[in-house]
């Protein structure tokens, strides 16, 4: 019998503690990222290519972080996003090519929820 990694209540759903700081778990072997561009904002996603000639990858049910709480990408990176009231992201799209990338973070499980838990923002 395997233990449970996560559990769900009321749709929100809980990372064991010893899971906490562990690699997000993969997508098709597509890590989970966060990245930040020159230009174009802040993304979190699956990264299914980089080409480091041009700076530009293809996030897979990327998501754009327009607004998020938490005090750095980094800090997101690791712990999520605080709450899910002041955050603004949108709805995730497969094959979002980033252009101008000039930071790729690596999340953590605890993280990859906590982000994909916040409801797409909408007027």
């Amino acid at each position: 019998m395997t233990t449970p990694k996560t559990l769900r209540i009321d749709d929100v759903e809980y990372v064991r503690a010893d899971e906490v700081n562990q690699p997000a778990v993969p997508l098709d072997g597509k890590p989970y990222v966060i990245i930040r561009s020159d230009r174009a904002g802040v993304f979190a996603g699956y990264l299914a290519s980089y080409d480091d000639a041009v700076s530009t990858s293809v996030l897979d049910r990327c998501i754009r972080l327009w607004r998020w709480t938490g005090c750095s990408l980094s800090q997101v990176a690791n712990d999520g996003v605080a709450g899910t009231g002041e955050n603004k992201f949108t709805m995730p799209v497969d094959g979002h090519k980033i252009h101008g990338v000039i930071e790729t973070i690596p999340c953590t499980e605890k993280a990859r929820i906590a982000i994909q838990a916040v409801k797409t923002w909408k007027l």
